[in-house]
Formats: C-alpha cells, sequence, structure tokens
C-alpha cells in the first residue's frame, strides 16, 4: 500500500510514480502538520485545512519549516510548501518536480535534462581549461619565438657595428696603405681625374718608398712656423706674446691614408721637428728621414715586441702594418719612449671650464711653452717640439700658443686634416692673417669631452727607458683632477 511521506495517509493505487521525490520509503502521502496518513493528495489538503491553528508564544509555527505563521498558517503552507499539496484547484498530479542547476541555478523539470544540462557545464569547463592552456602553449611559443627573433635582429645589429668599428679603426682585413692608395688612384683614373701614365708614375714611386720605408714628401709643406714668426713680428695687433715651436713641417693625409692616418702624420709632423733638434739626435740615430706611414707601424710593432704597453696591443692582436687601424696617445707614447725620447701623457678627462671648455688645457699649453722662455719679446720661437693632441675621432699637433691683449689663450694647431694648398697660403708674404685661423683655436673652440696630449721632455737613459717600459704596462697616464 501506498502512503504518503508527509502525513502517513494511504494514497490510491494510481498514485504510485507520480512524485516518487515526495513520497514516505513506504510509497504512502503523509500530512505535514499531524504526520497521519491520507488516503490520496485531495483528502491531504482537507487534512491539512481542518487542523486547529493554535497559537503559541508568537503565533503558530509551520510544522515543516517551523517558521512562526500566525493566524495564516494556511496560507503560510500553500505559500511555502505548496508542492507538497498541489496548487488551489489543481491535482498533485499536476504538479511539475523542479530541479536546480548547481552551477547556473537554472531550474529543469526533469532529472535527465539536469544531468545533461550539467554535463554541458563540466564540458565546457573542461574545453575552456583546455584551451586555456593551449592559449597559455601559443602564448609561450609566440614569446620564444619573437625572443628569438629579436636576439636574432640584436645579434646581427651588433655584428654590423663591429664591422662598422672595424672599418672605421682599419681591423677589418681589407688592406692598409698600399692597397688604398692603388684603389684610390684607380678609381681617380676611372673619373678621368688622373691620366693612366700619372698611375702608373705614382704606383712606381710608391712602391719605391715603400721599400725605404720613407715618405714620399707629397703631402708636405715646409716653412710655415718660420712664415708665422714673421707674421706675428709685422703684423698682428691683438697678440701680447706667442710661443711657437721649433721647425715643423706640416703632413696632411693622402690617397693611401685619407679618412685614418691622422695619428701616423700627426708622428711625422712631430718627428720632423725632432730631426731638427740636436739634443735628440742620438735617440734619432737611424731615422734620418720621415718614415711612411707602413714604416711607422712596423715601429710601433717593434715597441710591442720590447714589452711596451701590452694592453694596447692586444687591441690591435698585436699587428698594425698591413692594416688601417687609428692609432692614438698611447700608440705615440710607446713609439716615442722606445727610441728613448722622454714623453708624458697628459689626460685631461672631463672639462673644467664653462659650457663643457678646457681652460686648463690651455694653462697647461702655455706654461709648457713660457718655462724657460720668458721675457719681453713678442714673439717666442722655442726649442720645444709640438704636442700630440688627441681626442674622439682625430688628432691634430700643437704647435704654439697666443697669449692675446685681453689675457685671452689661443692654441695653434696644424691639422692633417688640411691639404697643403690651404696650409701653403701661410708662406706669401702678403699674407693679411685671415689663413691664420685654420690654425687657431680658442677655448670655446675646444668642446669634446675628454682630451690627452702627448708631450716631448728631454731624453733618456737606457736604465730610465727600461723602467718605462714596466711602467707603461701598468700605467701610462696621469690624470689632471
Amino acid at each position: 500500500m501506498l502512503a504518503c511521506d508527509v502525513c502517513g495517509q494511504p494514497l490510491p493505487a494510481e498514485a504510485e510514480g507520480r512524485y516518487p521525490q515526495r513520497t514516505h520509503p513506504d510509497r504512502r502521502p503523509r500530512c505535514p502538520l499531524c504526520a497521519a496518513a491520507a488516503p490520496g493528495c485531495d483528502e491531504l489538503r482537507r487534512q491539512v485545512e481542518a487542523i486547529p491553528q493554535e497559537p503559541g508564544p508568537a503565533g503558530p509555527e509551520c510544522p515543516l519549516c517551523g517558521e512562526a505563521a500566525g493566524r495564516e498558517l494556511e496560507a503560510h503552507v500553500r505559500a511555502r510548501h505548496g508542492h507538497l499539496l498541489g496548487a488551489p484547484g489543481t491535482d498533485m498530479e499536476n504538479v511539475e518536480q523542479l530541479y536546480e542547476c548547481p552551477m547556473c541555478s537554472l531550474t529543469c523539470t526533469n532529472i535527465q535534462i539536469l544531468q545533461e544540462h550539467v554535463d554541458l557545464h563540466l564540458e565546457e569547463q573542461s574545453f575552456s581549461e583546455g584551451g586555456n592552456i593551449r592559449d597559455l602553449e601559443l602564448a609561450q611559443q609566440l614569446q620564444m619565438e619573437e625572443d628569438k627573433q629579436q636576439r636574432s635582429e640584436e645579434e646581427k645589429r651588433e655584428r654590423e657595428e663591429f664591422k662598422k668599428l672595424q672599418r672605421q679603426y682599419g681591423l677589418d682585413n681589407s688592406g692598409g696603405y698600399k692597397q688604398q692608395f692603388l684603389k684610390n688612384m684607380e678609381r681617380e683614373v676611372d673619373r678621368g681625374r688622373m691620366q693612366p701614365f700619372e698611375y702608373h708614375k705614382r704606383k712606381a714611386d710608391m712602391m719605391e718608398c715603400l721599400a725605404f720605408g720613407v715618405d714620399d714628401g707629397r703631402t708636405k709643406t715646409s716653412g710655415v712656423i718660420e712664415a708665422l714668426c714673421k707674421y706675428y713680428q709685422n703684423e698682428n695687433k691683438d697678440v701680447r706674446h706667442v710661443w711657437l715651436s721649433t721647425g715643423v713641417d706640416h703632413f696632411h693625409s693622402s690617397l693611401g691614408d685619407r679618412g685614418w692616418g691622422c695619428g701616423y702624420r700627426n708622428f711625422q709632423m712631430l718627428l720632423s721637428s725632432l730631426l731638427q733638434n740636436s739634443l735628440y739626435n742620438d735617440c734619432l740615430k737611424d731615422t734620418t728621414l720621415i718614415p711612411s706611414i707602413p714604416k711607422i707601424q712596423s715601429m710601433i710593432e717593434d715597441a710591442w715586441r720590447e714589452g711596451f704597453d701590452p694592453h694596447g696591443a692586444s687591441h690591435f692582436n698585436n699587428r698594425l702594418h698591413g692594416s688601417k687601424a687609428w692609432i692614438g696617445a698611447s700608440e705615440i707614447y710607446s713609439l716615442l719612449t722606445s727610441l728613448r725620447i722622454k714623453c708624458q701623457i697628459i689626460d685631461f678627462h672631463k672639462p673644467t671650464g664653462p659650457m663643457g671648455t678646457h681652460p686648463r688645457l690651455f694653462e697647461w699649453v702655455l706654461h709648457y711653452y713660457s718655462t724657460d722662455n720668458e721675457g719681453g719679446a713678442k714673439v717666442v720661437c722655442t726649442s720645444k717640439p709640438p704636442i700630440y693632441l688627441q681626442h674622439q675621432g682625430h688628432s691634430r699637433i700643437i704647435v704654439g700658443i697666443e697669449e692675446r691683449k685681453n689675457k685671452t689663450l689661443c692654441l695653434l694647431l696644424f691639422d692633417p686634416g688640411c691639404p697643403s694648398q690651404e696650409m701653403q697660403k701661410l708662406l706669401k708674404q702678403n699674407s693679411d692673417g685671415t689663413g691664420l685661423k685654420l690654425l687657431q683655436k680658442f677655448v670655446g673652440s675646444l668642446k669634446k669631452k675628454q682630451y690627452q696630449i702627448v708631450a716631448v721632455d728631454g731624453v733618456l737613459s737606457l736604465e730610465e727607458k727600461a723602467a718605462r717600459c714596466h711602467a707603461s704596462q701598468v700605467l701610462t697616464s696621469e690624470k689632471i683632477p
């Protein structure tokens, strides 16, 4: 016999299977108030309606949920628990069981529908999680590919920059003075600027000079210092004093070293002055003529082999000859010291004046020239050798300094980038001084971050040379604070 699971009253046989979730284990509907069994749902409803409403302290309580219902117990049961009684005017068999989805709260009327609905949730979640994993893997893969491409581009850019620096500093194994000289002459012939017979003549002259290791003298301009001495004595009214180095020949770059040979040309200028000073005759007894650039490269390599500046030598892989490698103050120092010529490097490593200027550099040069040469003469042709001046990307030679009536200082520089045609204008007796602007550099004209100078000051003994060779392996530069 089927009974109500709420009130225990027996149910008719046709009620079986309609509401399986609402029946007692003995399958009979029971009254939710008194637990009495009812033969059917209509009888169960009438039984609930006939129950007297006895108010308690807070009014009658619902026997199903325990909530105080007051005098409206019947209405409360119908409103809150109507699924047990059925809606007014309907039978229990017409009331549908509702199932709520635990994931989205959607109400379903069938347990199978609910199961299918929940399965869809689980499949969607699984797909989403799998999609997230695949998306993450794809993002990681794309990032790795992007990083790889970026590294590849950076490495390519670094290689190009390195090759550019190698070409700039002559370390790209593209040949040296000889190869560039021939290549540039061939280009001049192709452009119609040089006749074939001149090409062959100059090639033969170059090969002969290289064989003897001497400069061909084609870029040399002599007599400029003497012309300057006469000009300052007779013409210039703004200068109070001027000090000039011993006669210095000017050398400028040629077809064979254009773009990289300034350091070598400056050494030639410095050497031209030393060769005219008897104090250095013993040091230069094996160097009576101005050496060619390839010969200077070999001389620097000889200094390295003696032990001078091993760090600098390693930068060039201990090889200069046959290359277009730039040289600087350290290589000039090593070469001069190997010849027993006393010199020092002074490093002006930061500006000492307003707007990035270097007034202390000018003061040092003035002290160098004026020491032992003080007096009332306006023009002083000293025995001081010129000063090698280096900065980033270029080097020049200081051949003198002006002290103006307004106390300002002005350096006089020989620049290897200045062609001989311009330098020769200074040799004219009727010069009005306009050509002098090529040489003059005031304090406001030198604004590089750092400058180095190499200054010659006498001769070294063999012991002093050995000591300096050892010292150069540690430190070759004195810094001005």
